[in-house]
Order: C-alpha cells, then sequence, then structure tokens
C-alpha cells in the first residue's frame, strides 16, 4: 500500500516511522515533510493547508491511502475532499473536526450533553467581553475560539491581564479571524493529563496516558507553546480516573459527537484537568497532540497501518491494541526566541552521536546531507525507560551531544507539578 502522510512537523515524522513498520506498507509519501521525515519517506513541497495540491498529489502519485495529521488541514475539510475522490484518509470530517477548530463547539457540545468541564461563556463583541471579566474576576482563562497554534489560551491571574487578553484577541487581531470570538472559562486547579483516544465513531480505544509541558521555560513559566516535551504514562492517571473519564467524558463524547450528526473517526485528544471535584475536559483536539505523538507512539506495539485502516473501515471492536509497558519521555529542542520570533538555517550538530530516538519537526536536509533548523520547534528527542525516572534520563543523556545555535529547551521535562491553571 501507498500511503500519504500530511503534514510536516514532529509528530508527522513519529506517524511516518511507525507506518514504516507495517508490512502492509510498501511506500511512504509525505507532503511537504521535514529534513529527517525525508530520510524515511518521499517529500513532496505542497503544504498542508492546499487542500486541491494535496489532493491532486494523491490523484497523481495514485495512493491508496492519506493519513491527514494536522489541524488545519482536518478543519479545512481534506477528508471529507479526498473521501469523495474515492481515495481512504484518516481523520475527521470538518463538521466534527469543529471539536477543535470552534472552542465554542465544544464547549456547548459539553453543556448540552453533560460532560464535565469549566463552565464558561462565549463572546463576539469585545463590550461584554471585558464586562464579564469584570464581574467575574480573576483567576480566569480567555481563549481564542478558533485555531491558533495551540497558543490562543491565555491564563489570567488578575482582571487587568484578562482584559489586555480580550484585547489582544479580539481588538488587536494577535491570531487573526480566530480571535474574533473568545470563550472566557472558570479557572480550575489539578494535574493536567492527556488521553489520546483512537476511534471509528463508534467504538473507542484510548491510548496510553501522557502529559504536556505547554509553557515555554522551566517551571511552567513563560508564554504558551505547541509544546515543549511530553511524557507517558502520566503518575496522575489512577486506574480509578481512567474508569472515570472512560465512563464519564470519553464514551459520552463520541456518543454526543453521534446524535449531533457529524460522528468523529480518527483520533480525538482530551485535554483533561484533575480537578478536587473529578476530572474536566480542558480541551479537545481533533487528532494526535505534537509532543505526545512521539511519546505515546513508540510505546505502540501493534500495526498503526492496520488499526488506522480499521477507523476507516469502521471495524475497530475486531482490532486488539497492543502497547509496551514502558515509560517514555519526549525532550523538543527549539530556536531561541521561540514561540516569538526565531532565527533558522543553523545548522544542527550531534544527531548521529545520540544513542535516542530523534524526531524532526523544523528542519531541512541541504544538498550536502546537513540538517538546518527550520521551525520553532526543531527536534523531539524521545526515550523509552522501564519507568518514568529512567525515560526522562535516558531523553536528557541524548540530548548532550546534539546543538545548533541558539538552542533552547526546557530542564525539567518529566517534574509535574500537582496543580495548574486550565490551559
Amino acid at each position: 500500500m501507498k500511503v500519504l502522510v500530511v503534514g510536516s512537523g514532529g509528530r508527522e515524522h513519529a506517524i511516518v516511522y511507525k507506518l514504516r513498520q507495517s508490512p502492509a506498507v510498501s511506500e511512504i509519501l509525505c507532503a511537504p515533510g521535514n529534513g529527517g521525515i525525508s530520510d524515511i519517506a518521499r517529500c513532496f513541497d505542497v503544504k498542508a493547508t492546499d487542500i486541491e495540491g494535496q489532493c491532486r498529489l494523491a490523484l497523481e502519485q495514485k495512493v491508496d491511502f492519506v493519513v491527514v495529521a494536522p489541524d488545519d488541514p482536518l478543519a479545512l475539510g481534506l477528508v471529507d475532499r479526498l473521501t469523495a475522490l474515492g481515495i481512504p484518509a484518516f481523520g475527521p470530517t470538518a463538521a466534527a473536526a469543529r471539536i477543535e477548530s470552534s472552542k465554542s463547539f465544544a464547549k456547548n457540545l459539553m453543556r448540552k450533553h453533560g460532560i464535565p468541564t469549566a463552565d464558561y461563556a462565549v463572546f463576539s463583541d469585545i463590550d461584554a467581553a471585558l464586562q464579564y471579566v469584570r464581574a467575574k474576576g480573576a483567576p480566569i482563562v480567555v481563549k481564542c475560539d478558533g485555531l491558533a497554534l495551540g497558543k490562543g489560551v491565555v491564563v489570567c491571574h488578575t482582571t487587568e491581564e484578562a482584559e489586555e487578553a480580550v484585547k489582544m484577541m479580539m481588538s488587536d487581531g494577535v491570531f487573526g479571524k480566530s480571535g474574533s470570538t473568545v470563550v472566557i472559562e472558570e479557572y480550575m486547579t489539578g494535574p493536567e493529563v492527556t488521553v489520546l483516544c483512537f476511534t471509528d465513531g463508534k467504538t473507542l480505544v484510548p491510548m496510553p496516558s501522557s502529559q504536556d509541558h505547554k509553557r515555554a521555560y522551566d517551571g511552567d513559566e513563560g508564554p504558551n507553546t505547541g509544546g515543549m516535551g511530553s511524557i507517558s504514562p502520566s503518575p496522575f492517571y489512577t486506574p480509578d480516573i481512567e474508569k472515570r473519564c472512560l465512563e464519564e467524558i470519553f464514551i459520552p463524547t463520541i456518543r454526543a459527537m453521534e446524535r449531533e450528526g457529524c460522528p468523529f473517526k480518527g483520533v480525538l485528544y482530551f485535554g483533561l484537568m484533575l480537578t478536587p471535584d473529578g476530572p474536566k475536559v480542558v480541551e479537545y483536539n481533533a487528532r494526535f497532540g505534537d509532543p505526545e505523538a512521539q511519546a505515546v507512539l513508540v510505546r505502540l506495539e501493534s500495526d498503526l497501518f492496520e488499526i488506522m485502516t480499521a477507523v476507516v473501515e469502521g471495524t475497530l471492536d475486531n482490532i486488539n491494541v497492543k502497547w509496551n509497558q514502558n515509560a517514555s519521555c519526549c525532550v523538543v529542542l527549539a530556536s531561541g526566541g521561540y514561540p516569538a520570533g526565531y532565527k533558522t538555517g543553523y545548522r544542527i550538530s550531534g544527531l548521529d552521536k545520540s544513542s535516542s530516538i530523534i524526531f524532526h519537526a523544523g528542519t531541512k536536509k541541504t544538498e550536502d546531507g546537513d540538517y538546518v533548523t527550520a521551525g520553532g520547534r526543531v527536534l523531539g528527542v524521545t526515550a523509552l525507560g522501564k519507568d518514568l525516572s529512567d525515560a526522562v534520563n535516558a531523553a536528557y543523556e541524548a540530548v548532550r551531544p546534539v546543538g545548533f545555535e541558539n538552542m533552547h529547551y526546557r530542564r525539567d521535562i518529566g517534574k509535574i507539578k500537582r496543580t495548574g491553571g486550565n490551559q
């Protein structure tokens, strides 16, 4: 089978890495891909958001199956277009992807169907939003309604900070149309946990829990990023909590999407807060998280292509998905300045000396075979261990020989605080 993977980040590298292990996959294409992906797949210079270009590529290359990995092409309806062309595609339809692309849709879905989440209000009028913030006070959370590369969330500890966040999104237009409507949420506390689930719209198969580290700097300081590292499993995700999440959140969400006429097929990401009142949903994503995918997929023992095919065909109930019992850790190496301004084009050294799995995110391969930086998040150094401490130590040991100018990474991945705000 010839498979096309749409996307260019560390998540896509991890997906390609696992798909290559399937005996059913004869060739992998990736568009646009990156430097590391180009070593194990044929890459094509087609943007993930170029819906017509991706469809044309799939037809011209006669691919048998497409994996749409990033959020933007899902929201733009790439799976719908490919399906209409008769090409099997893994991922939700545009209607189902609203569970990520519109926070107001997701919050209203949860309210309507009794799925636990933070109390909230939705605003398209800035004066009304500011009035609500002043009435509620702080701490409070302000979120863009639309997609914002994981950065459209501001946890505000004062009313003034909340007012500034509202103005930044709705008046200053920092996030474009994504911030023209905002969701203002009650501030929740407790450990954050991510659980990714395979689902064909009826059957749901949870993956091992994981934990993302979104803030740019050690100690969970600084601005939100797309993710600076991840671990799996979460030490806080006990069997009792797992049972509650399955019964109160995961299955009700799948049933709710089906009842709303937009059944979800693909990977559904549950961002959870384990509050004193029980687990609640912080956010949904309509695809693998990044870098959670890197930490979780290295633990997968089953055939990823077989699972993805079953999701598309609606036969997930026939698949026995197996995971190894190791823990894992992914440390993201980023460009200095990320998530704000940063420079690219720096040569990366030491990749051949690292003892771990390295997933490329923002890299390019030069004509002479070197890799250079080409994005904010550059590499995801990922390691397995017998327990979390062992995995974290192995990942940081593997980081040591790798370097590039202005390289930045957190030194505290795996050190999980028991309390935090809903990011």
